[in-house]
């Protein structure tokens, strides 16, 4: 059943109730708010730890091949290019909180670089604060040697590292998740509708999802898929065409105003998810443009970790 309530908050958003639990979607304007409880702590320090996704032999590279530039944009924005190491830097759980809900975080770029630090270790932070054991992705992008299917690889491989890490980080293999921000959004929902991966949940943020040059970004295109991909190509990164009734639960945000990848990309996962019956939650804000991250101000698309937080634990990821 959908339902229509209006009131004078400007977040749009479809709401589902919990996955393990019979459920029915409403589109309604509200706002969330929600508490934690602590839980037994693991038995690891607060500091990220960063770990290689594949060895020398497996990446074909040696130590004088990385040619990795980091880029300084400012205070917290840093920017990186030329990957050719890609990494999972891991921000382990507030001991107070820890819930035993791991998630990798894609950032976005385009697929031509990374904006490492508001859609990634920034992101991370927040999560662990939360209770939640978060992987920052470094993966290889800009088109090349590492189109598709080189970024899918190392996605699948860090979610693989996260699971194979399970026991020593006290986490629990059915509550891993991925995320992602624009083009990493694209990357994220390659994951969440790829089911050799098989992720649990799935976040994404003003999201790239179709590849369909009326709606796509047209640099995530080329950078993955190079000039001119097949037909059948685009419609197989196209994620929305890839979403099935076993497509992991999927919160999603995305302003009106993005003239960068238009709000169509939203709009045509969460309509998958609903024809296929998928749990999905969908906020979008009237203004907000892309890009905004995880910087906080005082417009309202800034507060949209609130709503996530709350999806979360509707979603028993966190208590």
């Amino acid at each position: 059943m959908i339902s229509f309530v209006t009131t004078n908050h400007p977040t749009l958003f479809a709401n589902a109730l919990p996955m393990n639990t019979s459920w029915k979607f409403a589109l309604t304007l509200a706002v969330f708010t929600a508490t934690w409880m602590p839980l037994s702590p693991p038995a690891h320090s607060a500091e990220p730890e960063t770990l290689q996704l594949w060895t020398d032999e497996e990446l074909g590279s040696t130590p004088a091949d990385d040619t990795e530039v980091l880029h300084d944009r400012g205070e917290r924005n840093a920017w990186v290019t030329d990957i050719l190491r890609p990494t999972l830097t891991v921000y382990h759980a507030d001991p107070d909180k820890h819930s035993g809900t791991s998630i990798v975080i894609c950032p976005g770029g385009g697929y031509g670089g990374l904006a490492i630090d508001k859609e990634g270790h920034v992101v991370a932070e927040w999560f662990a604060e939360q209770g939640v054991t978060a992987g920052v992705l470094k993966y290889r992008c800009g088109g090349g040697a590492h189109k598709h299917p080189i970024p899918m690889g190392d996605a699948r491989q860090a979610v693989k590292l996260m699971r194979d890490h399970a026991d020593e980080w006290k986490l629990k293999t059915d509550q891993v998740g991925i995320m992602g921000f624009s083009a990493g959004g694209h990357l994220a929902s390659t994951i969440a509708t790829d089911p050799q991966t098989g992720v649990n949940f799935a976040a994404l943020i003003y999201p790239v999802i179709s590849l369909d040059k009326a709606v796509t970004h047209g640099g995530s295109k080329k950078n993955l898929l190079g000039e001119s991909p097949s037909d059948e190509l685009v419609h197989q990164m196209s994620r929305d065409e890839q979403v099935t009734s076993s497509t992991c639960p999927t919160f999603l945000v995305h302003a009106g105003d993005d003239k960068a990848v238009p709000v169509e990309n939203s709009l045509r996962y969460y309509s998958a998810c609903i024809k296929h019956g998928v749990p999905a939650e969908m906020h979008l804000f009237p203004t907000g443009g892309h890009g905004f991250g995880m910087f906080r101000g005082d417009r309202p698309v800034d507060q949209w970790t609130n709503q996530l937080k709350a999806w979360l634990q509707l979603n028993e990821l966190l208590d």
